[in-house]
């Protein structure tokens, strides 16, 4: 706020120097101080000192509203600050608000800086009453357009100031027309009207408990206090906390003189465009309806014409139009959407704002705009968004197809999948192999349901939320997810799943599921592919003849992007594929490979005995046997991610996930023992799982404490990796692997670890006499190791940020188990603006992410920075970790594009203005 505090200082003339000034002629404000005056009054402000046509008003301020807010009251100066510009007001109109034989009509509407669906709905025609509408009938010479005035006025204002049920009046609407025997509202005539007016005012005597305020300024100081009100109302609080927009920002009220579009044909209302907002494309695009005021286009009653049948309706103001809309499009620089009266044959503007656009309309029209030469291409990237390009880059279900929604869960990772119903991993795998598109259903996924997921066209979950094990992994994989779908019952034993009212879907009935809304359908819904993930696959090209339009823009943007940015991107893949596929979609190498994720399937039992192992020679055996399969995943990796860096974890699993389930044993040795034929080895497996058991396995024996407790497991790792690069080396490749050491928590751990992987490293190079440079880094993602970060990078040559864990263990909570009992009631209560799994929490582990970053480097000042939790492709954590100073980020393949563009948005020295 503080380049707006000039403009509060009153002058003179207004209610004393050096007091805060409340409210602002239109002719005095700007498009500059939406933060002051709203976006509407601001706009209203440009407008004016512009030229254009605008009806005289004035504004009340943000800061006004933030008063009346917190003290319950409206500032003391207010009231008269109000009176001297009304009457400013009336003076330049030449008559008074309500006046008996002449009233001045005013409208009031709610403003906040940013366009809220929330807000109040405006009250028009306030200064009516039951003397003022006989001088406004004789004035207009209409007694009709005055009485249809007056009960407009006492409708709204029933309902949006007094709290009055809108049904009521429109029910007494409804059946003054079938009394009369029409269809729509403008058949009814004076005398209806009246008798309407009279019907209204009971209405509002009874459910109010008062009469309808017949004082004008009585009218205008309550609807202004209804707009303060409205700030905090339920479904504006909703509103803002799914835009992230901040509660304390406060509305701006705007009272504005009124025109009228409801004077007869020659008169109307309507809504335009300067370039189509689903598209992008310039043209004339809009709606217009003749004699009706504003709320009539709004509320759907009777049926628009195209803007472009004003032309010959009225040529005159369509004319103007058009040139008003260019003046106010190069002015802006931008796509402008406006609201305009006509009063008979007079053109009005009674708002503009930059116009909300689809995704891809976004990126038509910033490069649009530059090949115009009205913006810069540093401009052009701040007018696009990562979440924009991650709506482009999913399938979609086509809009007209016919459905069947049989649920609906949580929106966990976008995009449009189609398959049958499949109910374990195995399935999905045998069925894909076949030539079957699946979608996976289950109550919850494992690390065990990995290669189902894999093999599936998307995941169904009946439990969890965004950020459990399905949605996260699949959001990792591009691959489309609804979870926490609670009204369907998944039934894995008998392979069905029951939708309400009994709709059963059986293993093979065919399912479709919308990961963008959470919706799922019954059978196959038509999908239409998306032409970026194409383009960023390589299977499409920008510059060809033929290229999509779309691309086309997609490409320039994301060039200019990949040069100004500064943080390099990488992808977090553990597998050969995932690393082809992100250096596809631009990723500048592997910032997280998790080795655990090679040990699934049949390879999970060779970990198992390695966990269990009671003597040296069965612990040597495992993991002779798991190194040459280590060392094949290596060589795959550094082979797809050829003289790029390769950042791998060493082993960090929960324990649990790599033992027999203990209930499961139990059951299977107690039945054996029934039988009479107990098996010996599993006796012995059951009292090791019993020893091993964790009461908490997210923060029991698991990375560094597990490769230090299971002698040789983090040895053989790193010999893997060496040897991997050697023979990379050997075969003329150019291999940069980096290890990371997990889950240290003082500096020690990461000394031990780091002393023996160093000893591994010079016997592999005296072996093959093949000199590497493996670079030995760590992972923080304990408050511990980020409060002594100056400490641990005495060992260590790179830290990378794990803000997944650091999130759980800062906020004491595990991400599996929180989202179903309490994350729902918390983002309701505004305790969470967003999820901080979403999101990075600045002000929590941000803090000691920036902490850990000034000390690391203090100790080190060539410490390479990254971070490899799904954060690093989230957009808003994208800027912070620019803003703190990291080298890179790095997320699933799917999300690499994102990543790319946020972080050359974050590097962009060009202010983007209020383009949300």
């Amino acid at each position: 706020m503080s380049e707006n505090k000039d403009p509060h200082v009153a002058g003179s003339g207004d209610s004393g120097a050096g007091e805060v000034k409340f409210v602002y002629d239109f002719t005095e404000g700007n498009k500059d101080l939406k933060d002051l005056l709203g976006g509407k009054g601001a706009n209203l402000a440009e407008m004016t000192n512009l030229g254009l046509p605008v009806p005289p008003g004035f504004t009340i301020t943000t800061e006004a509203c933030k008063t009346y807010l917190d003290s319950g009251e409206e500032p003391a100066a207010l009231r008269d600050e109000v009176g001297a510009h009304l009457q400013a007001l009336e003076a330049g109109m030449g008559k008074t608000l309500g006046q008996a034989d002449d009233p001045l009509l005013v409208s009031v509407r709610s403003g906040a800086k940013f366009s809220m669906p929330g807000m109040m709905d405006t009250v028009l025609n306030i200064g009516l009453s039951d003397k003022s509408v006989q001088g406004l009938a004789r004035q207009s010479g209409d007694d009709r357009f005055a009485w249809d005035s007056y009960r407009r006025l006492i409708q709204m204002f029933g309902k949006t100031v007094l709290g009055v049920d809108g049904e009521l009046f429109e029910d007494a609407l409804e059946a003054a027309k079938v009394a009369k025997k029409v269809s729509v509202d403008t058949e009814l005539e004076a005398a209806d009207l009246k008798k309407l007016v009279t019907k209204f005012k009971r209405i509002v005597k009874t459910e109010a408990g008062r009469d309808f305020p017949q004082d004008p300024r009585e009218q205008m100081d309550l609807a202004i206090h209804a707009v303060f009100d409205s700030w905090n109302t339920d479904r504006a609080k909703l509103y803002r906390r799914q835009e992230r927009i901040p509660h304390d920002l406060g509305t701006a009220v705007n009272v504005c003189s009124m025109v009228f579009g409801n004077l007869g044909p020659d008169s109307g209302t309507g809504v335009a465009f300067t370039r189509d907002p689903a598209s992008g494309h310039q043209g004339v695009y809009g709606d217009y309806l003749q004699n009706a005021q504003g709320e009539d286009v709004v509320a759907g009653i009777r049926n628009t014409v195209a803007l472009a049948e004003l032309e010959s309706i009225d040529k005159k103001s369509y004319d103007q139009l058009m040139r008003i809309m260019e003046t106010l499009e190069n002015h802006y620089k931008d796509l402008c959407d406006i609201e305009f009266t006509i009063e008979r044959g007079q053109l009005w503007m009674l708002q503009t704002r930059v116009g909300k656009r689809t995704a891809g309309a976004a990126f038509r029209i910033a490069t649009q705009l530059v090949d115009q030469g009205l913006i810069d291409e540093a401009e052009a990237l701040q007018r696009v968004t990562g979440a924009q390009l991650a709506q482009l880059m999913f399938p979609r279900f086509d809009d007209q197809a016919k459905v069947e929604q049989i649920g609906r869960g949580i929106a966990a990772s976008p995009g449009a999948a189609v398959g049958k119903a499949v109910f374990d991993s195995y399935t999905a795998i045998k069925w894909s192999r076949s030539g079957e598109k699946v979608i996976l259903i289950r109550r919850e996924t494992n690390p065990d349901d990995l290669d189902g997921m894999i093999a599936a066209e998307g995941i169904l979950t009946s439990r969890g939320g965004k950020t459990s094990h399905a949605a996260v992994v699949a959001r990792g994989m591009g691959k489309t997810c609804v979870c926490g779908a609670e009204e369907l019952e998944v039934d894995t034993k008998r392979r069905r799943m029951t939708a309400p009212g009994g709709v059963v879907i059986e293993e093979g009935d065919v399912v479709s599921i919308d990961g963008s809304t959470g919706k799922v359908y019954l059978g196959e819904v038509p999908v239409v592919p998306s032409p970026v993930v194409e383009y960023f696959e390589g299977r499409m090209h920008a510059g060809a003849d033929d290229a999509d339009e779309l691309v086309a823009a997609v490409h320039r943007i994301m060039a200019y992007a990949d040069r100004v940015r500064r943080l390099r991107v990488r992808a977090n893949a553990d597998n050969a594929e995932d690393a082809l596929r992100a250096r596809r979609f631009g990723a500048q190498g592997i910032g997280l490979c998790r080795t655990e994720h090679m040990f699934l399937g049949d390879r999970r039992e060779l970990v198992e005995r390695l966990i269990l192992a009671d003597t040296d020679a069965e612990r040597e055996e495992s993991l002779k046997e798991l190194l040459p399969l280590q060392k094949r995943d290596f060589i795959e990796l550094f082979e797809a991610m050829d003289g790029l860096p390769v950042t791998i974890r060493l082993l960090d699993p929960p324990l649990h996930e790599f033992l027999p389930d203990v209930t499961e044993l139990s059951v299977r040795v107690a039945l054996a023992e029934s039988r009479g034929d107990a098996n010996e080895n599993d006796l012995r497996l059951l009292q090791a799982v019993h020893r091993l058991h964790e009461q908490n396995p997210m923060l029991g024996l698991r990375g560094v404490r597990l490769g230090l407790v299971i002698p040789g497991l983090f040895t053989m790792q790193v010999r893997a990796i060496a040897e991997a690069a050697a023979e990379r080396r050997n075969a003329k490749g150019d291999p940069r692997a980096e290890v990371m050491i997990p889950l240290v928590g003082t500096v020690q751990e990461l000394e031990i670890v780091r002393d023996e992987a160093d000893r591994v490293i010079a016997e592999v190079q005296e072996t093959t006499g093949v000199e590497l440079k493996l670079a030995i880094g760590t992972m923080i993602e304990l408050p511990r190791a980020a409060l002594t970060a100056g400490q641990i990078a005495e060992a260590a040559e790179f830290f990378s940020f794990g803000t997944n864990d650091l999130t759980q263990t800062v906020w004491g909570f595990s991400r599996d188990d929180v989202e179903a009992s309490f994350f729902t009631a918390y983002l309701e209560k505004g305790i969470f603006g967003v999820s901080p799994f979403e999101t990075i929490d600045r002000d929590g582990v941000g803090s000691l992410v920036r902490s850990a970053v000034k000390a690391g480097r203090a100790t080190r000042p060539d410490l390479k920075l990254g971070v490899c939790g799904e954060h690093g492709g989230d957009p808003e954590s994208v800027h912070f970790f620019h803003e703190v100073g990291l080298d890179y980020v790095s997320c699933s393949p799917f999300r690499i594009p994102v990543a790319r563009l946020e972080a050359g948005r974050a590097a962009s020295t060009s202010k983007g203005s209020d383009h949300r």
